[in-house]
């Protein structure tokens, strides 16, 4: 009785272009998918999770500024948000104007 000689197959061994298609799919998930609200802080509108709806006011115009929208900036360990680039630019060029009539 001759014998029969069966070739092994390891799974995750293949070529190198499964591997790269493979390596492609993570890549896109982890940018794409459930991975990128890691990176981005949450799953967006899927709640606060106790934040409420804590809005900032914005200390150029006044204007209220929902936590996800405009333009944030950190001055002196505190986060300030701006309904636009226009306000941020101002806030930028002298923020003490704008923070000495908040506290006023």
């Amino acid at each position: 009785m001759a014998s029969k000689s069966y070739d092994l197959i390891a799974i995750g061994t293949g070529t190198a272009a499964s591997e790269l298609v493979w390596a492609a799919i993570f890549y896109l998930l982890m940018r794409f998918g459930c991975g990128a609200h890691m990176i981005h802080g949450g799953h967006g509108k899927h709640g606060n999770h106790g934040g409420g709806d804590v809005k900032h006011q914005d200390p150029v115009c006044g204007m209220q500024v929902e936590p996800d929208k405009g333009y944030g900036k950190m001055h002196d360990g505190e986060l300030y948000r701006f309904c636009s680039r226009r306000c941020l630019d101002k806030f930028e060029a002298d923020p003490d104007a704008y923070l000495t009539r908040k506290e006023g």
